[in-house]
Formats: structure tokens, sequence, C-alpha cells
């Protein structure tokens, strides 16, 4: 019997691997014959970079840049087994996580950083990326990023514009004639999972902006002078971004990547269930076990076990999932792919318990879950 595992990671407890080998000694503990493919997944936010680089046999590589403060830390880049694949997450340079409450600013931090993580990869000789663009504790329109990467954003005067979106309704010009043009020779792909528009009601700002550190007059800053970067980009590249869904993602990160990077914008859980060669490993598959740290009504719009579970219907192949909580409204994902949504927490415990026995509690449920299975199996065939 074969079955694949191909979880997510229950965050701020146990990565997806480690899900995933927790589920595998649950399995083996009832029987040493199945024939288990680990698949350890991410949807392009935290976790990606681990996930590919298990996946490919490739490694984490550790580069000095600088924070969403502009302070030097150490971010990292996923290299692929291939050598010529570099997956970065956002937020690794410029995410949330590296600042403490007091920190958050959105009016000057910078994506500076990650743009960095793009120039080490290509100096490294990678030619194809993978970008998650989730956690980002910017909304400089991605202007730091290009700024890495040459770009230089001058106001009337030719001065160059201070990092950060506090000056963006200063940009007058964006010189591009230092800009590292290796870009251009790669194939670019962004893992985003929002649609929100650069500005407006739905956009980067209003939407986002309260989660970085912005007040209600903030935010009207904010939009309004990343409506203004959209009317440049606009101007320069002949790209009406403002309108485009997903421009607004990361703090308008994602208009930098459609107008000037040429990059594609994809929904993370398919770039990675591409990568990962999902579809394929799902040959002759008996059974399937996913999950995360929480499945709710939102898993149906893009997160992990959603992409599993759709790839598994498309072969007939009963899915079954495991979640640290089961939130509202998981009705639905009955129908569109999943046989059984479970829980692993077997008792009343807080969550400082949950979390620190959750590798024995993944274990111990896909024992449970495996010996119930098993049982219907033998039932069906007498």
């Amino acid at each position: 019997m074969k079955i694949v595992i191909a979880p997510d990671s229950f965050k701020g407890s146990l990565t997806a691997l480690q899900v995933a080998k927790a589920m595998e000694e649950g399995l083996m503990k009832y029987s040493k014959d199945f024939i288990i493919e680990k698949i350890p997944m991410a949807d392009g936010g935290e976790g990606t970079v681990e996930s590919l680089v298990s996946l490919t046999n490739g490694e984490i590589v550790t580069v000095e840049v600088k924070d969403p403060l502009m302070r030097n830390i150490k971010g990292f880049y996923g290299l692929l087994g291939n050598e010529k694949t570099a997956v970065i997450e956002m937020a690794a340079a410029s995410g949330l996580p590296l600042l403490k409450e007091k920190e958050k600013n959105p009016l000057i931090t910078s994506t500076y950083g990650t743009g960095q993580l793009i120039k080490a990869a290509l100096d490294r000789g990678c030619k194809n990326f993978i970008i998650g663009i989730g956690g980002s504790a910017t909304n400089d329109g991605g202007m730091g990023m290009l700024k890495a990467l040459g770009v230089k954003f001058l106001n009337k005067d030719n001065n160059e514009i201070k990092d950060g979106a506090i000056e963006l309704n200063q940009l007058n010009t964006i010189d591009m004639s230092d800009f590292d043009q290796r870009i251009y020779e790669c194939d670019i792909k962004v893992a985003c999972d929002v649609e929100n528009t650069l500005c407006g009601e739905n956009g980067a700002s209003f939407v986002f902006g309260a989660q970085k550190g912005a007040d209600k007059q903030m935010i009207e800053v904010l939009d309004n002078n990343l409506y203004h970067y959209g009317v440049i980009l606009k101007r320069t590249f002949n790209v009406d971004v403002a309108s485009i869904p997903g421009s607004g993602a990361a703090g308008g990160m994602g208009a930098a990547f459609i107008a000037i990077i040429k990059a594609k914008l994809e929904r993370g859980i398919d770039i990675i269930i591409r990568e990962s060669k999902l579809s394929e490993k799902l040959k002759d598959t008996d059974l399937v076990f996913t999950g995360e740290g929480k499945i709710d009504y939102q898993t149906k719009f893009g997160k992990t076990p959603f992409g599993v579970a759709s790839e598994a219907k498309k072969k007939n192949i009963p899915v079954i999932a495991l979640a640290g909580s089961i939130g509202e409204d998981t009705d639905t994902l009955y129908e569109l792919g999943f046989d059984g949504i479970f829980s692993i927490i077997d008792k009343p415990m807080g969550l400082e318990e949950a979390i620190k026995n959750c590798s024995e509690l993944v274990k111990e449920a896909t024992y449970r879950i495996i010996n119930l299975y098993m049982l219907r199996e033998r039932k069906v065939k007498l």
C-alpha cells in the first residue's frame, strides 16, 4: 500500500518536514510494510525554502542583508538541487517577524534586503527564481528591492528619495541605467496569494497597513503615496499596474514585479505543487495524508491542504487532513477532495502543551486514523 504524506508546517511548532516525519512514525507504528513517500509542502509563505530545498537535495545559503529598518542581519535563500533555481521568502529579509511591535512603521520600512537576496542568487549563477512575498513589514512598492538591484528613484531635483514609503509622493523619475540586466535573463515566478490592487479601499495600505503598524492617518498617506507611485510606473513603463490584481501584494511589491521585473504572479500552492512534482508522485498512491496548524473555511482559498486534496481528487485518491485546530465552516471541504479532517488534540490541553508535544500528537493521531482506515479496508474486502 502506497501512502503519500504531504503536509504544510504547523506554524510555531513543527516544520513541514517534521510533520511529515511524525506522520510517517504513526504509519510505521501500525505497519512497516507501507510504501511511504514524504513530500513536505508549503504555499509560498514561511517554510517554502525549507520544503523545496529538502525535496531537491539543495542547500540553504546564508547572506548578510538589511532588515526592514536597514540594519544588518543574516538572511537566507534556498538553492535547489539543480543549482540554477533560487527560492526566496521575502520575509527572511523584509518580514514582520524581524521587528518588535514598537518598531513597526510602514512609512520607513524597506524591501532593500529582499533585493540583496535576489542579487546574491544572481551572483551565484541562478537563472530561475521562486519568490514568496507573504509576511512583509513594508509598504514601499518594492522600491527598496529595486534599489538593491541598481534602480534609482529620483525627485524633481534629481536627488534620490528616502527609503520606505515616506517620500514616494515625491518620486519623479525612475532611473534604470544601472539596473542589473541579468534579471531579464531569468525566469521569475512570484508566489502571491492575494488579489489586492496597489491602492484604494482594497489596496495594500487600507487592507494590510494596520498590521504593519499604521494608524488611520498613516494609512491615508501610504495610499496616496502608492497612488502617485502607480502613476509614475504607468508613465515610465506604460503599464497601468494599479488596476492589476496582486499589484498591492507585500505593500505594493507586486507592482514592482509586474511593471519592472516582468515577473509572473501565481498562487503559491500552484508553484509548489508543480515544483514538487506532486501530481507525478501521486501515481499508484492509495492514500494521502496532509495537514497544517489550522484548517477552516479559509483552507479552500489556496492553502496547502486544499491544493494537495485537489490534486488527489483528480486521481480519486482519498485524503486525510490533520490539524492542530479545526475552525468554522469546514463542511464544504468534504466536497472539495477531503475525506477526513481530524484534530491531533486527544485530550483537554493548553496551547503551550499542544505546541510542546505536537510531534507526538501528530504521530498518535496518524496511528489512530490508519487503524480505523485499515479496519474499513478489511471490511470492504470481505
